[in-house]
């Protein structure tokens, strides 16, 4: 039964409802207000001061911030070799993982999107999230205990007259390979989920063998899911600096050094952290075209 009261007379918290019921973008603009700004603030906020306090300097004496505009930690950034080589490690530790990420997640997926049975999938999916659902330290602490000397992967190649690799920049590149590959088997599965059953019978009646199938029908329908799998591999694989402080031994990243000169060189940290998040924005950029960011 609607009500017949004038608009007058209603209270002001009908009013408000009635306006908000007939315009549903002022609905929408003030549900999404608040995280909006809490984004702004500290996400967006946090990112404007690390910008700007790249360009201070250092007191190399009593080494307290001095906000003096420069841009010295830049070209000390791009001119000494050790942040070179610390830069280019870092961006190619990521696209290695990547890579391993894209190579292990695909046969995964295609088993559990094609092969195995429809009941059993939900239960699978199920299984390849369980390693998300532990902790992160837990798991970077089993991967030490796996691959340190004397440790699983020892007893496992030492029939066949190797070692394990012990701690290192491949140790490294193992623990993150394992940490992110589920953000790469997800998108891989859905795709190949939603992949229609016909466009494989049709490639088949044109005499294309599995081979060929895979080439021309399965990979270019895949390829936007894994650019969106490999956003998350990339991007976690260059910021993160927990995994190669517990498992890479000597081994520096960006996300070690930065971490190293936050209280020694405050000017300088901020003028490293600036790298992953440029990195990382033509890494999206690049992906876009892949139509990748509509695969997420």
């Amino acid at each position: 039964m609607t009500s017949t009261l004038p608009a007058a007379g209603r209270s002001p918290v009908r009013r408000l409802a009635g306006t908000l019921h007939r315009h549903s973008r002022l609905r929408l603009s003030l549900l999404l207000t608040a995280p909006l700004l809490w984004l702004a603030v500290l996400y967006l906020g946090s990112l404007a001061v690390l910008f700007v306090s790249a360009f201070w300097t250092t007191d190399s004496f009593t080494s307290e911030v001095v906000k003096v505009w420069s841009m010295d930690n830049f070209r000390e950034l791009f001119t000494t070799p050790v942040f070179r080589q610390v830069i280019l490690r870092s961006i190619g530790v990521a696209l290695a993982v990547t890579v391993l990420c894209a190579l292990i997640a695909f046969p995964v997926a295609f088993y559990t999107a094609r092969i195995a049975r429809p009941r059993r999938r939900p239960l699978l999916v199920v299984a390849i999230l369980t390693p998300l659902w532990a902790s992160y330290l837990v798991k970077v602490y089993a991967w030490r205990l796996i691959l340190s000397q004397g440790g699983l992967a020892d007893w496992m190649l030492r029939p066949l007259g190797l070692s394990g690799p012990g701690f290192g920049l491949t140790a490294a590149i193992i623990a993150l390979t394992y940490l992110w590959l589920p953000y790469m088997i997800l998108p891989i599965h859905t795709a190949l989920e939603q992949l229609p059953a016909n466009l494989l019978d049709a490639s088949a009646d044109l005499g294309a063998g599995a081979g060929r199938t895979l080439r021309s029908v399965v990979l270019p329908m895949v390829l936007p899911s894994v650019a969106a799998g490999s956003v998350f591999t990339f991007s976690l694989s260059l910021g993160d600096y927990i995994t190669v402080q517990i498992v890479g031994g000597r081994t520096q990243l960006i996300g070690n050094v930065v971490y190293s000169n936050i209280e020694l060189n405050l000017p300088m940290a901020a003028a490293l952290g600036t790298v992953p998040v440029v990195v990382i924005v033509v890494y999206l950029l690049a992906m876009r075209r892949t139509g990748a960011l509509s695969s997420l």
